[in-house]
C-alpha cells in the first residue's frame, strides 16, 4: 500500500475557508430567475422578504459576486467540526482491486451526521442577526432538520420542523435528536395548516413528500410574526454555503498536487453536489481545467434523468415561487419504499442549468444496488454511510471497476455526505431481503408532469 499520500488529509483551523464561492458568478449562461407565480415576473427582494431572511435574499439573488465573506461567528462555529477530512480510500481500492485512486470528502463528523450543518448555522445566524423569533423548515430523511435544530439551539431561536410523514415514522430517533435540541417536529402533511388539510383531503393516507412539507413550513412562517422559512437544499444560498465542502477538498488535494478526473455527488435537491463541485466547476467554466462531473440520483425519484426542464412550483401546495429546474412535477410523491432522502421532485436551478448546458452528467441507480455498495464500503472503510451518500459510493465503485477493466489509473473524488446510523430500518430491510426497487413508470411520471404550470415560454 502506497503511504506517500496520507489516509486522511487534514487542513488546519486557519485553512477553513474565509469566503464562500458563488458558482453562478462564473456561469456565462445564468440560471433562470425565480418567478412570481401570479405575475410570472422575476421575484424582487421585496416580494421574497416575507419568506426569507434579508441577507439570505441578497445571497439568493446575487449572481455576480464570486466570493462572499463568511462571518466570524459562523467560522468559529465551523471550527467545532471543520475542517472535515479528505480520505484516501486505500482499503476500498484494495477490496476492488482497481488501479483507480479514490478519495472521499467526509462530512459526517458532527452530531447532525451530515453536511447540512454548513448551511444550517449560516441561516440561523442571519435569522438571529435580523432579530427574528424563529424559523420554519421541512426535512425529508431528517439530516437537515437535525442540523437546523442544532443551529437554532446555538443561537436561541425557535425551530419548527415539518418532517415527511414516512420518515417521521421510520426514523423516530432522528426525530428525537431534533427534539433534544428544542425543535418542534410535526409529521407532514398535517392537520395543523390549511395547505396540509387540503393535501390530506386530496390524497388520504399519503406518506408525504418534501413538496408537501415545504408548503406547510412556508405557510407557518408567513402567518406568524417574527418567523422566516429556511431551506436545506435547492436554493442558490444553500449551494453557496455548501461550497465550503469543495473549497476544503480542493485545498487538501492541492497540497499533494492531486487533480481528480471524476467528481461524484449524490443528488436530491443539489446541496451536497453543488457544494462539492463548486470550485472545480468554476475552473471548468473559466477554461482552466476539465473534470468529469457525475450526479447520482435514486431511480425512484429521477429528476435529472427523467424530469422536464421547466418552470415549476417548489412545493406541492403551489404557494412558493416558480423555479426553472429539472422537475417531476410538484405533485410527484416518491414511493413509500424509498429508503433514503433525495426525495425532492426538482433539482437546483443552478445545477439544472449546468446539466442542461452539458457541463455535467447524471445517472439514476436502484436502491438495492445502492445498499449493496453501502455495505461493501462499510466493510472496506469502516464507516456506515447514509443511504444518500451511498448513491455516490455506488457510482464511484462502478467507475473504479471500469478502471480495473481498462487499466486506466483515474483519480475519483466523491462526497460522503454523512453517516447512516439513523437509517438502520432501511439496512434491516436490505439484509432481510425485504427491500424492493420501485421505478416509476412513464404513466406515473406523467401525472406529475401534467401539473407543471403551462404558460407561454414554459413548453417542455
Amino acid at each position: 500500500m502506497n503511504q506517500e499520500i496520507p489516509y486522511k488529509i487534514y487542513l488546519s483551523e486557519d485553512e477553513i475557508p474565509k469566503q464562500w464561492y458563488n458558482l453562478r458568478a462564473d456561469m456565462k449562461n445564468k440560471p433562470a430567475p425565480l418567478l412570481n407565480p401570479g405575475t410570472l415576473k422575476p421575484l424582487t427582494a421585496e416580494e421574497l422578504a416575507p419568506i426569507f431572511c434579508e441577507e439570505l435574499i441578497a445571497q439568493e439573488l446575487d449572481e455576480t459576486t464570486p466570493y462572499i465573506d463568511i462571518p466570524t461567528e459562523i467560522r468559529d462555529f465551523y471550527k467545532m467540526y471543520r475542517p472535515a477530512p479528505l480520505v484516501r480510500a486505500y482499503y476500498l481500492e484494495k477490496a476492488l482491486g482497481t488501479p483507480a485512486k479514490i478519495y472521499y470528502k467526509f462530512e459526517g463528523n458532527n452530531t447532525s451526521g451530515s453536511h447540512k450543518l454548513n448551511s444550517a448555522i449560516a441561516q440561523a445566524y442571519y435569522a438571529k442577526k435580523q432579530g427574528l423569533k424563529g424559523v420554519t423548515t421541512e426535512t425529508g430523511a431528517g439530516q437537515w432538520g437535525t442540523a437546523l435544530s442544532m443551529a437554532c439551539a446555538y443561537f436561541d431561536l425557535d425551530c419548527k420542523v415539518y418532517m415527511v410523514k414516512v420518515s417521521y415514522e421510520q426514523k423516530p430517533f432522528r426525530r428525537e435528536v431534533m427534539r433534544t435540541y428544542g425543535a418542534n417536529v410535526t409529521p407532514s402533511p398535517s392537520m395543523d395548516t390549511e395547505v396540509g388539510r387540503k393535501i390530506l383531503e386530496a390524497h388520504p393516507g399519503t406518506t408525504g413528500s418534501l413538496g408537501c412539507a415545504i408548503s406547510e413550513a412556508v405557510e407557518v412562517a408567513t402567518h406568524n410574526e417574527g418567523y422566516r422559512y429556511v431551506l436545506g437544499s435547492v436554493l442558490n444560498q444553500v449551494l453557496l454555503h455548501q461550497s465550503v465542502i469543495g473549497l476544503e477538498a480542493k485545498a487538501a488535494l492541492d497540497k499533494y498536487g492531486i487533480s481528480p478526473d471524476i467528481i461524484i455527488g449524490c443528488a436530491g435537491g443539489g446541496s451536497n453536489l453543488g457544494g462539492l463541485i463548486a470550485p472545480f466547476m468554476g475552473e471548468k467554466l473559466r477554461g482552466e481545467k476539465d473534470y468529469r462531473f457525475i450526479a447520482v440520483e435514486p431511480a425512484s425519484c429521477p429528476s435529472f434523468t427523467r424530469g422536464k426542464f421547466a418552470y415549476d412550483f417548489c412545493d406541492t401546495g403551489m404557494i412558493c415561487p416558480l423555479a426553472k429546474m429539472y422537475t417531476l412535477g410538484s405533485g410527484f410523491i416518491p414511493s413509500a419504499n424509498h429508503a433514503g432522502g433525495l426525495r425532492f421532485h426538482g433539482m437546483s436551478s443552478t445545477l439544472s442549468q449546468l446539466y442542461h448546458d452539458g457541463y455535467m452528467e447524471a445517472r439514476a441507480v436502484e436502491q438495492t444496488s445502492v445498499f449493496e455498495a453501502a455495505e461493501f464500503f462499510a466493510r472496506a472503510e469502516g464507516i456506515l454511510p447514509a443511504p444518500e451518500s451511498s448513491h455516490a459510493i455506488r457510482a464511484a465503485i462502478d467507475e473504479a471497476v471500469k478502471c480495473k477493466e481498462t487499466g486506466e489509473e483515474k483519480t475519483i473524488l466523491f462526497g460522503l455526505t454523512g453517516t447512516g446510523y439513523f437509517d438502520m430500518i432501511a439496512y434491516e430491510k436490505f439484509h432481510d431481503g425485504n427491500m424492493t426497487d420501485y421505478i416509476p413508470t412513464d404513466a406515473d411520471l406523467q401525472v406529475g408532469f401534467d401539473g407543471i404550470p403551462k404558460f407561454p415560454g414554459n413548453e417542455f
